[in-house]
């Protein structure tokens, strides 16, 4: 341990932690705005500097590390001035058009301005200018961008992708696109991650919420809106919510209350993926011989196309299954509109997801089995659900609780549970375990693929059968799991991977508070909501089963064949052969 001096405040530390850790201990709060730990720890901003007793020059407190007998001074008028400083010529350089920014009340750089008491800008103004492409998913406002480096090091160390690189030198450097192409011609996976580490509104996802709000005010339109699992657990948060305020009704309601004609649960199609991608596992290893190995996941889009542009040899491995999302499209505008007995074509059918990529999986050409343009119309970020919600001038604390509309309005804990990372591959085990058995498993049998690691592996036995299974979260742990795929190191019969930390409740699409990783806390909401639910299993949910009598027969019949499964070749990613 090592003793210093913070404030004239005796502390003791570990060996080797930073000042800025030592001082959190201490209950001292020094201000960040580039700093994310073990991931870009660079001193960029200087924003946390600091004085040390005996040295001329101040240092950045998330760098420095503690050395026997320091004395650090955080609060001096010389630290101050330069505090001061560093954020106005970092705002010189900053499109401060605050009342426009989508981050406007939830901005790192904003509150550090306040907080230091800044009320005028005495340096020059001149920010950066550049054309996006705004039909992209996600956007990038050049003229917001604080040459923070946290987009470069997330997708760099996290995603390993390296989308974001540091272009031009000198007072012309800035943060751009490696190799300086169109974000649409590069291997950018949508996960967002990016987006919710960037400490002011430089990245942002493409805002959709007017075009909700028209197909809600066309007279001809018939909206029908589904949530997806991991948006239950975070809605509240943007809305100033308690999270016992925030219940997966009152979330209905609010939907309601914007004026959908119906509000679905996409756990009813997270249980019908279970059906269909249960039994194509269940088929493979049958019939070994016939597949590629290991079966992959294919719920999560952000992960499908890091797949194909960075292994699309192993595309073959994916369940050809449609993500929930897209399944509940080609559902609603099939057997739905039988059900309402309207042209599927009067069907405009929204989502709301923790991701980014589901506004890009929702366009594909693909996407259209139904046959009424494409399946799903529209998708909507967590974050844009939280903006409309407010723009509609709605109280959601107001709104007494509703229930989801029927029969889409059903789904399992198993289905909730799709939201977290593990999600997906244990409700899947305890289904195949029920087809295989003939009986249910314990609930939680297979709770063993829970919990924050970036690789799990389990195996376990059914019908006699050792299953290995593997769960990956995380593209940068997807890679490695891949890589011993591919050498032979690692063997697995199925492998689930989501593209965000922690799975969808860490998604790219949830809210934002920086410097705080919520996935797990969120996950753990979901775990939560399986074990108070009374439907445990994907195979006995009620509107699943009638889904099946009345219109798709059974898992992996020629109907449930063209409307809840696809071909991943079919499209292409940018650099794809």
């Amino acid at each position: 341990m090592v003793n210093i001096t913070i404030n004239h405040k005796k502390v003791q530390v570990r060996e080797g932690a930073t000042i800025l850790e030592a001082a959190s201990l201490a209950g001292i709060r020094i201000p960040t705005l580039c700093y994310l730990k073990e991931i870009n720890e660079i001193g960029a901003c200087r924003v946390c500097v600091v004085e040390l007793k005996g040295k001329d020059m101040l240092v950045a407190a998330c760098n420095t590390k503690v050395a026997e007998g320091m004395e650090v001074i955080t609060n001096s008028a010389k630290v101050r001035h330069a505090r001061q400083m560093n954020v106005e010529l970092i705002l010189s350089e900053h499109n401060t058009n605050c009342t426009a920014c989508v981050r406007s009340g939830n901005c790192s750089l904003q509150q550090i301005a306040n907080d230091l008491n800044i009320g005028r800008l005495p340096f020059p103004r001149e920010y950066e200018r550049k054309r996006w492409n705004r039909e992209f998913p996600l956007i990038r406002n050049a003229g917001k961008c604080i040459k923070c480096m946290r987009c470069v090091q997330i997708c760099e160390k996290v995603q390993t992708l390296g989308i974001w690189d540091i272009v031009n030198t000198g007072k012309r450097t800035s943060v751009g696109l490696a190799d300086d192409i169109e974000i649409a011609d590069s291997d950018c996976a949508v996960c967002g991650q990016c987006v919710t580490h960037c400490p002011v509104g430089a990245l942002h996802e493409r805002d959709d919420c007017e075009k909700l709000m028209d197909a809600i005010h066309d007279p001809d339109k018939i909206v029908v809106v589904q949530i997806a699992p991991a948006v239950r657990a975070a809605w509240g948060e943007g809305l100033g919510l308690s999270r016992e305020m925030a219940t997966e009704k009152r979330m209905a309601a609010a939907v309601r209350a914007l004026g959908a004609d119906y509000v679905f649960d996409t756990n009813f199609t997270a249980d019908l993926t279970i059906m269909e991608e249960g039994s194509e596992l269940i088929e493979r290893l049958n019939h070994p011989e016939e597949y590629q190995w290991p079966m992959f996941t294919s719920c999560c889009p952000g992960w499908v196309r890091f797949l194909k542009s960075q292994y699309p040899d192993l595309t073959p491995n994916l369940s050809t299954a449609k993500s929930p999302q897209q399944m509940f499209g080609a559902v609603t505008k099939s057997w739905y509109a039988e059900i309402l007995g309207v042209d599927p074509s009067r069907i405009f059918c929204a989502s709301i997801m923790p991701c980014l990529a589901k506004k890009k999986e929702c366009s594909l050409p693909v996407m259209n089995d139904a046959g009424a343009g494409q399946d799903v119309d529209l998708s909507l970020t967590t974050r844009e659900l939280d903006r409309v919600i407010k723009a509609e001038m709605i109280i959601p604390a107001l709104l007494p609780e509703e229930e989801f509309d029927m029969p889409l309005g059903v789904g399992s804990g198993a289905g909730v549970i799709f939201g977290a990372t593990g999600g997906v591959m244990e409700a899947a085990l305890r289904t195949a375990y029920a087809v295989l058995e003939g009986r249910n498993p314990a609930p939680d049998a297979f709770s063993v693929v829970r919990g924050p690691d970036g690789i799990k592996e389990a195996e376990v036995e059914i019908a006699g059968m050792k299953v290995k299974a593997a769960v990956a979260h995380g593209l940068g742990n997807a890679r490695s799991l891949i890589e011993k795929v591919k050498t032979g190191e690692a063997d697995y019969h199925f492998v689930e991977i989501m593209a965000c930390p922690g799975g969808c409740s860490g998604g790219g699409g949830q809210p934002i508070r920086d410097g705080v990783e919520l996935a797990d806390v969120r996950g753990q909401i979901l775990y939560r909501l399986d074990e108070d639910n009374p439907l445990r299993f994907s195979h006995e949910n009620p509107s699943v089963i009638q889904a099946y009598e009345d219109y798709f027969e059974k898992p992996l019949s020629h109907r449930s064949h063209q409307l809840l499964h696809t071909d991943h070749d079919a499209w292409k990613m940018p650099n794809e052969p």
